[in-house]
């Protein structure tokens, strides 16, 4: 009987990641009166607060949405992994491929409930029976340090835990985030702690830490009713919001049921709906209020002039005509790009930029001729530009990475398009559209990611795109709009997708592992596409010593974008016993590509 060898062929994983709340490979943002006039409110109120878990779909959609849209405060959820540890419903994807999935499921969850994301660069590894496993699998100080690392950077007023950090919480992830948490609270605030974080950030001490109890974790119902609520707030989110139409809650289950690779769909719920918090750490507040004593207007950074400001632009608004209110918020954001620099004035001119443009109708837009293109390539770009108001407004000048693609002032009249089309090179040192906590190797416990900016980010953040610059009502105004591709389907329409930088080719094996049971050699193949024209090379395997792989070299010759070939090798294993790892190598005059490309493509979130 023979033991069977194992060879392990390496996966290397390519995928299109997009940044931020608002995907840039979707549909353009837009906005209802309702909406905007939200936002305005929103743009008045200078609080935060850090929701804090241990995976995608761990978190209370209710009270995010609450947090966010009925107390317009910036609301952040903290899942400390993306999940990879889950099972998938959708598809086969596993692992780090589901992980993606479900990065991309809370995004659009964010979007809906109008909270924000962030991650920390642990790898969930599975089930975990307790704490103490999940933190020696886990790197501790790497994780706390991501932790801290994100209360410093959004400062939050006030953090919620939502497990128990001194009980069980079902799963060892679930408690070791509360506890990292719990731990993260203080230090935070001491410059001895994470010093080197302090080059791009400052120390921080939220005012309160919360835990969002519920009658599970008190074994029943009627238990929980019997519990001592001295220490605990009771809020009511089932609000109901007017001007969206929706109860909170509705928003809620809409919100959790884009977890769909998890079969989290949700129905709505309408009518008073209580969340109770357990005050953990930090001064009681009166009453059920958790941000009672704290300042949440303009007088937090000395200028409460700009409260008056937005008073008067809510008072006026006008929901049939919301461009009336831009010259009043074109002067707000003149005042608040006079305040020195802090995270409110960062925080508070995007969101002012985003109203104006929602104000105006302005529609800009970004489409390149294909979804990719590979450092260096030339790329067709067509630019749209569309004022549907009576403001005037004027496009100055619209730059891509430096390169002017338009230099003659035009009038953007209410309605009329302004188009140009501009061909742009990529630069040759671009880097490739890539996840970037898997562009290193990784553990069972965490991702590796070396730059300190990066960390906790959803995505790595895209730079191409063209910068519009406008004159409106006296003053330049800039807006920066990604490069998409987009398609008209026969059935589903206008399909947008991300526009990726890309090597010159891919390499996929087909076979991810295969096993020998003796000496006799198998058959790997391996399909070569081309992402740009005139690719030509040689392909070979790269084995351990003692494997051979025939023949050793086969030339490549692709010569339009999209080409493929497939090339068959023969792969003989040692008379010993050993698991090995190989790959394929594609030889340019440019250099190495051992690059493969995975899809990942579902009607719910954006192609990745």
């Amino acid at each position: 009987m023979h033991t069977p060898r194992f060879v392990k062929t390496l996966l290397f994983l390519l995928a299109a990641i997009l940044i931020g709340g608002q995907a840039p490979a979707q549909a353009p943002q837009r906005m209802t009166s309702g909406e905007i006039y939200n936002a305005i409110e929103k743009l008045g109120v200078l609080g935060t607060a850090l929701y804090v878990a241990a995976h995608p779909d761990d978190e209370n959609t209710r009270l995010i949405s609450y947090l966010s849209n009925e107390r317009k405060v910036h609301t952040t959820y903290l899942s400390l992994t993306r999940g990879d540890g889950g099972q998938n419903l959708v598809g086969p994807e596993i692992r780090e491929l589901l992980g993606l999935i479900r990065t991309q499921e809370l995004l659009m969850a964010r979007q809906l409930d109008g909270g924000h994301q962030r991650f920390t660069r642990a790898n969930d590894f599975g089930y975990s029976k307790t704490p103490d496993e999940t933190l020696e699998i886990w790197d501790k100080d790497d994780v706390l340090a991501d932790m801290i690392w994100t209360i410093r950077t959004l400062q939050p007023d006030i953090i919620i835990n939502r497990f128990p950090h001194d009980r069980p919480g079902g799963h060892g992830h679930h408690t070791a985030s509360a506890m990292l948490s719990y731990e993260a609270f203080d230090l935070s605030a001491k410059s001895h702690t994470y010093p080197e974080q302090l080059k791009y950030t400052e120390k921080w001490q939220p005012r309160r830490l919360f835990f969002d109890t519920f009658w599970w974790f008190y074994g029943s119902q009627e238990a929980f009713e019997k519990a001592d609520k001295s220490r605990m707030l009771n809020v009511d989110v089932g609000i109901y919001y007017p001007t969206l139409a929706l109860s909170n809650t509705e928003i809620a289950a809409m919100s959790r049921s884009m977890h769909k690779s998890q079969g989290f769909g949700s129905a709505g719920t309408r009518g008073t709906q209580a969340e109770y918090l357990e005050l953990l750490k930090g001064d009681m507040p009166a009453g059920n209020d958790p941000f009672a004593g704290i300042d949440l207007t303009w007088n937090r950074v000395k200028a409460p002039h700009i409260d008056d400001l937005i008073a008067k632009v809510i008072s006026a608004f006008d929901h049939a005509d919301p461009a009336a209110s831009v010259p009043d918020l074109v002067r707000i954001r003149s005042e608040i790009s006079k305040l020195g620099d802090s995270l409110w004035k960062q925080r508070k001119l995007a969101e002012i930029e985003t109203i104006i443009a929602q104000c105006m109708g302005l529609f800009a837009e970004v489409l390149a001729d294909d979804y990719w293109a590979t450092p260096g390539d030339s790329v067709a770009l067509s630019c749209e530009v569309v004022n549907r108001s009576d403001q005037k407004l004027a496009l100055i000048s619209a730059r891509f990475n430096g390169q002017e693609l338009f230099k003659d002032q035009a009038d953007c009249a209410e309605n009329a398009p302004v188009e140009f089309t501009s061909k742009v090179l990529l630069p040759a040192e671009q880097s490739y559209t890539t996840p970037y906590w898997l562009s290193d190797d990784w553990t069972e416990g965490m991702y590796r990611v070396d730059d300190q900016t990066l960390r906790g980010l959803p995505e790595t953040p895209r730079d191409l795109g063209v910068t519009f610059t406008f004159e409106l009502a006296g003053a330049q105004w800039t807006i920066f709009r990604p490069v998409v591709f987009k398609r008209t389907d026969p059935v589903k329409g206008e399909v947008y997708r991300p526009f990726e930088v890309v090597p010159p080719a891919f390499v996929n094996l087909s076979d991810e592992v295969m096993v020998f049971a003796d000496t006799r050699e198998k058959a790997l193949t391996v399909r070569v596409k081309s992402a740009t024209d005139d690719v030509r090379g040689a392909l070979r395997i790269v084995t351990p010593e003692g494997w051979t792989a025939t023949p050793a070299v086969m030339e490549i010759a692709l010569d339009r974008k999209g080409d493929e070939q497939v090339v068959a090798f023969s792969l003989t294993p040692p008379a010993e016993q050993e698991e090995a790892e190989i790959r394929a190598e594609l030889v340019t005059d440019d250099g190495v590509v051992d690059l493969a490309l995975i899809e990942i493509d579902y009607d719910h979130i954006p192609h990745q």
